[in-house]
């Protein structure tokens, strides 16, 4: 609707521009017109006393006699139509005779008539006296050949400017009825015969896209003047539709073949196959789409960052399943429906978000306090001590329970429904569902790595977490490794059968599969859904004033577990021992805000700032600093870019369940250069055989890995990086999905 108000206000203005230069210039032509009727008249009139006059000048004896003779003149002509008045000078410019009324500062304005005796010319201008406009004609008088005087006539002029605001009136008027006229017109006509008509096209190409029927747009010839465009759009859709179809038959046909790649086609198609529209609800703390309102109050939409979304959205969008998730944007209600839902994605919809609301005080305790503050650092071996209190631990057991309800409300009538609940938020929920729905099928995946079970063991609820967790059908870890320490924490814990050839537990009758599904990206055949181009890249540095011939690049959330500080650290230790690189390399950092509310993440989050500040003021020059630090969210459309041309990418955290960022750098790289830079606590060394591997905690091992990364040669880059890409592209996130949808539908 804003366009048609913006077509609209475009023609009001223009016609108001237009009828304004229109309007000068009748207003110019009427003021001449008026003007040159005035002078006539007033020449005809001097004409007229001339000859009553001029015989005065000649024959008067006396100059007595002579202002008399013309004092009767002037009174006999005094009180003609828009005649002001009249007076009479000699030829030195002395007043002889004049009409009553008239104004001193034009009976006085002896230079005017001593300008026109001099040049024996007639003269008229107009003039403002006593707030009225008077024109003033002036006409020398002669006898014989010589000049005896002169002849002033005044007539009123108001009329003049009173007939112009007359037309500006009356030209305004008629210009508002047009407008009016013009506005009503163009609007019933973008409004019903154009933009309804776009809206009907758009609402039909959009139903072909999402799979409607035929690949035509229906009753295309009924689009009036947009019948040619619908004709056209109904092949395209029809091209694309058997495209579609032959995906799919492609798609269905790489099923049983086990070697070939995965694909959101091939998951598609096996989802469809495998649950044969089964119904899929997935469980998380965070929301894969989030609702804000801008600086403007337009309400706007951002993708979280993590790994979770990329994860399970192709799953929802194969099967239109529902999502269940803590609704945290402060625009998040402002959309959702009467039950708290919304299709999404935004743009191409398939699946339902159900959104939860949590009050402030439980958000404080479940998620602020027990999940960040104790079960982070519990499960991170990042040297930060876990808090653990009992008012946070009763407000995730509460929260939990708010999730089970929406869940079990959910699935109500649904037959075996299939639950896939998400990270370490929520590991109660499990044991909530199962009690009420034995039926459901649940599989928990675990985000992060699993503890020792020494480590483990601090936690006062450790029993009721495991129990929790236990009930699922499946618990799925990142690696192997995890999947062991769960194990023995659960025998060290709880009285269970622990079957370490099967890798399962059996808790009070109930068995849990302890399996291994190492999250991966969506990398296929062809590399990343999105060919991002490297001049976007190069134009994000030029706008951060980066041109050095190296840039490095880190990309994380501002998370103490990511070993920025240790980072920072090992690049101020390597331009020291390399001088050369100084002026000729850049670290571009971009840390993403994370878990602001936290107190030690609100701290470690300036305690980076005041890093990069000192290394730089200790370092830098007059046209180059060493680290730039941008604390904002990036989307993966801006990050690619970056990906793709940043010579060396360092993924040095001190602790990680997998890490995408090391095999997002991998999966931007399809010119396979570039050198990734791993810390060896991250899950995601195990497949990334190509990157050179670091301790994070050691800066000169650190500095080590940067000079060797910035003087690897192209053919060992390539070597390096096709085989990473190898590994990524074998077991991408579309695999992932599908051997984790596997393993918890197997059971049945």
């Amino acid at each position: 609707m804003k366009y048609i108000f913006a077509i609209i206000g475009s023609v009001v203005i223009s016609v108001a521009v237009v009828s304004f230069f229109l309007n000068l210039k009748q207003i110019d032509d009427e003021r001449t017109t008026l003007s040159i009727n005035l002078e006539q008249r007033a020449s005809l009139l001097a004409d007229s006393l001339k000859e009553s006059v001029e015989p005065s000048y000649a024959n008067s004896s006396s100059e007595g006699t002579l202002r008399t003779s013309l004092q009767k003149t002037v009174d006999k002509f005094a009180n003609r139509e828009r005649l002001a008045g009249i007076a009479l000078y000699d030829n030195k410019g002395a007043l002889l005779a004049t009409s009553s009324g008239l104004p001193k500062t034009i009976i006085e304005n002896t230079k005017s008539v001593s300008e026109a005796m001099d040049s024996d010319k007639t003269t008229n201008e107009f003039i403002d006296a006593d707030g009225e406009s008077r024109y003033v004609f002036i006409d020398p008088l002669h006898k014989d050949e010589s000049i005896v005087g002169a002849l002033m006539i005044v007539q009123n002029a108001g009329y003049i400017n009173k007939t112009i605001g007359e037309i500006w009136r009356g030209n305004l008027l008629k210009l508002m009825a047009q407008i009016i006229i013009f506005s009503t017109t163009i609007f019933i006509i973008l409004r019903f015969f154009v933009f309804q008509q776009v809206v009907r096209l758009v609402d039909s190409i959009k139903k072909v896209r999402l799979g409607g029927k035929g690949g035509s747009l229906e009753g295309a010839d009924k689009y009036s003047f947009f019948t040619p465009l619908a004709k056209e759009i109904t092949h395209i859709t029809r091209s694309l539709s058997e495209a579609r179809l032959s995906a799919k038959e492609e798609a269905r046909m790489r099923l049983e073949k086990l070697d070939t790649p995965w694909t959101s086609g091939r998951l598609s198609e096996f989802i469809k196959a495998l649950l044969k529209d089964r119904p899929v609800f997935v469980v998380s703390n965070r929301e894969p789409y989030e609702h804000y309102t801008d600086s403007k109050g337009k309400i706007n939409y951002r993708v979280p960052a993590g790994g979770v979304v990329t994860a399970l959205e192709p799953i929802m969008e194969a099967c239109n399943g529902t999502w269940i998730a803590w609704g945290s944007g402060n625009a998040d209600k402002l959309v959702v429906d009467k039950d708290n839902k919304i299709k999404v994605p935004i743009v191409e919809p398939k699946y339902t978000l159900k959104r939860v609301w949590i009050s402030e005080k439980e958000a404080n305790g479940y998620y602020k306090g027990f999940s960040n503050e104790a079960i982070v650092p519990l499960c991170l071996l990042a040297h930060v001590r876990p808090l653990f209190r009992k008012e946070d631990w009763q407000e995730y057991k509460k929260v939990n329970g708010i999730f089970a309800r929406n869940v079990l409300a959910e699935i109500k009538n649904i037959q075996n429904p299939l639950i896939l609940v998400q990270d370490f938020h929520l590991a109660l929920l499990p044991q909530m569902i199962k009690k009420s729905r034995p039926d459901a099928q649940v599989g928990i995946f675990w985000h992060m790595p699993w503890p020792s079970p020494e480590a483990f063991s601090v936690c006062p609820w450790r029993k009721e977490i495991l129990q929790g967790m236990l009930s699922a059908d499946i618990v799925g870890f990142h690696i192997q490794q995890y999947c062991n320490n769960f194990i023995n924490t659960v025998a060290k814990e709880l009285e269970s059968l622990c079957d370490l050839e099967q890798f399962t537990v059996t808790y009070q009758e109930h068995t849990s599969y302890i399996k291994s599904f190492p999250i991966s990206v969506a990398f296929t055949d062809s590399g990343n859904d999105t060919t991002y181009d490297t001049n976007l890249g190069k134009a994000y540095l030029e706008k951060l004033a980066i041109n050095t011939p190296y840039v490095g690049l880190g990309v994380d959330r501002m998370d103490y577990t990511k070993g920025i500080l240790e980072r920072f650290k090992a690049i101020e230790f390597f331009l020291e021992m390399h001088e050369t690189y100084k002026e000729n390399f850049t670290f571009l950092q971009i840390a993403s805000p994370s878990r602001e509310s936290v107190p030690k993440f609100k701290q470690f989050s300036e305690e980076v700032t005041q890093e990069a500040e000192r290394i730089n003021e200790k370092l830098k020059t007059k046209s180059w600093k060493p680290i730039v630090l941008i604390k904002e969210h990036h989307s993966h459309e801006e990050l690619g870019p970056l990906f793709k041309i940043a010579n060396v990418c360092m993924v040095t955290s001190l602790h990680d369940g997998m890490n995408l960022v090391a095999k997002e750098y991998v999966a931007a790289r399809d010119d396979e250069s570039g050198v990734l830079i791993l810390s060896k606590f991250t899950g995601a060394v195990r497949d990334l055989k190509g990157a050179i591997i670091v301790n994070p905690y050691s800066a000169e091992e650190t500095s080590e890995a940067i000079y060797t990364a910035l003087n690897m040669s192209l053919p060992e880059q390539h070597k390096r990086m096709k085989k990473m890409r190898e590994s990524v592209k074998n077991y991408n996130i579309f695999r992932w999905s599908a051997e984790f949808i596997r393993a918890i539908t197997s059971l049945s």
